[in-house]
C-alpha cells in the first residue's frame, strides 16, 4: 500500500503578523488532488486560535502543490475553520470577494536573508556597515550578491512545485533579495506567495539561516522591504482610456486608513517618503512614480491604457490575503461610482 506525505500549511492566530505553521498526514493510496486531502484539526490554544477548554481548530485543504524536497510528499494550503465549520476570525482567504477570478494579482515579495548568529542581514558584518547601498540591486559577483545559490535554490523549488514565479532579483540592500508570483485570481495568488515564503523559510532553514519579513529591519539609510501589489480586473485590462484609471486610483484615497490597516504590522518605518516609498499618511498617483502611493506603469499607458496599477504600499509581512480582499473592496467601490 503506497504512503503519501501531505503537509498541511496554515497560518497561526499571532497578532499583528501570522506566522506559518505546518504538519504531516500520512495518507495511503493518494491520487495527488485536492480533493482527495481529507479536513484535518490541531490544537489552536498551541497558535493562539482557542483556548484550552475547546481548542479544537479544522484544516480545510484550499490548494496542494508537489512538495519539492522531499519524496512522495505535497505541500497543501489550508484555510483554518473554528469547530462549527465556519472561518476562524484569522482566516483572511475567506474574506476575499472574487469568486469568479475576474482580479489578477502579481506580487513582489522582497525579503532578508538572516544571519542568525549575528542578527543581521547576510552580507552585514558582526559590527558596522558593508558598502553603502548602489552595487547590491541586481549586483553580480561576491562582494555584491549574498545568499545566491539559496535564492537560485528557492526559485528552482518553487517551479518544481508548480508555482508560477515569473522572476527573481537581488535587491537594494546587502542580504535582500524579491521574488515575483502571478496569479489569476485572488486566492489562488495568496495560496502561491503563502506556499513560496513556507518554501523559503525552509530553504533558508537547511543552511542555517532565517527570513526577515519586517518591512524596515534595519535602520538608516537602507531599503525596507515591501510586497508591491500589481492587479488588475476587467475593466482595467479593457478600458482604453486616461479617465478610467483616474477614477480607480483616486478612489483608494478617502481609504488610506483602511488599507494601510492591513498592509502589514511597522509599515510606517518603511513608507517614511524616502527609499522609493510615499509617506504612510499621505496618499498620490503617477505614471511611473516609483514615490507614489499607487504607480501606473508605462506599460499600461504605452497599451492605451489597458493593463494594470500597482499598490506601491504593502509591506513585505503582509497578508497577500488581506492586501488582495481590501484592494477588491475598494476597485469593486470605485467600479459603481464610475
Amino acid at each position: 500500500m503506497a504512503k503519501t506525505k501531505l503537509e498541511y500549511i496554515w497560518l497561526d492566530g499571532y497578532k499583528p503578523t501570522q506566522s506559518l505553521r505546518s504538519k504531516t498526514k500520512i495518507v495511503s493510496d493518494f491520487d495527488g488532488t485536492l480533493g482527495a486531502c481529507p479536513m484535518w484539526s490541531f490544537d489552536g490554544s498551541s497558535t493562539e486560535q482557542a483556548d484550552g477548554s475547546s481548542s479544537d481548530c479544522l484544516l480545510k485543504p484550499v490548494a496542494i502543490f508537489p512538495d519539492p524536497a522531499r519524496k512522495n510528499a505535497f505541500l497543501v494550503m489550508t484555510e483554518v475553520l473554528s469547530a462549527d465549520g465556519t472561518p476562524h476570525e484569522s482566516n483572511a482567504r475567506a474574506t476575499i470577494d472574487d469568486e469568479d477570478d475576474d482580479f489578477w494579482f502579481g506580487f513582489e515579495q522582497e525579503y532578508f536573508l538572516w544571519d542568525t548568529e549575528t542578527n543581521r542581514p547576510l552580507g552585514f558584518p558582526a559590527n558596522g556597515y558593508p558598502a553603502p547601498q548602489g552595487p547590491y540591486y541586481c549586483g553580480v559577483g561576491a562582494s555584491n550578491a549574498y545568499g545566491r545559490e539559496i535564492t537560485e535554490e528557492h526559485l528552482d523549488l518553487c517551479l518544481e512545485a508548480g508555482i508560477n514565479v515569473e522572476g527573481i532579483n537581488a535587491e537594494v540592500a546587502a542580504g535582500q533579495w524579491e521574488f515575483q508570483i502571478f496569479a489569476k485570481g485572488a486566492k489562488s495568488a495568496g495560496d502561491q506567495i503563502w506556499v513560496a515564503r513556507y518554501i523559503m523559510e525552509r530553504t533558508a532553514e537547511k543552511y542555517g539561516l532565517a527570513i526577515n519579513w519586517h518591512p524596515k529591519p534595519m535602520k538608516g539609510d537602507w531599503n525596507g522591504s515591501g510586497m508591491h501589489a500589481n492587479f488588475s480586473n476587467s475593466i482595467l485590462r479593457e478600458a482604453g482610456d486616461k479617465a478610467t484609471y483616474d477614477t480607480i486610483c483616486s478612489s483608494f484615497e478617502p481609504y488610506v486608513k483602511e488599507h494601510i490597516a492591513v498592509y502589514g504590522a511597522d509599515n510606517d518605518q518603511r513608507l517614511t517618503g524616502a527609499h522609493e516609498t510615499q509617506s504612510i499618511d499621505k496618499f498620490s498617483f503617477g505614471v511611473s512614480d516609483r514615490g507614489a502611493s499607487i504607480r501606473i506603469p508605462i506599460a499600461t499607458v504605452e497599451n492605451g491604457w489597458k493593463g494594470w496599477l500597482e499598490d506601491r504600499r504593502p509591506a513585505s509581512n503582509g497578508d497577500p490575503y488581506k492586501v488582495a480582499a481590501r484592494i477588491i473592496k475598494t476597485v469593486k467601490t470605485a467600479a459603481v461610482v464610475a
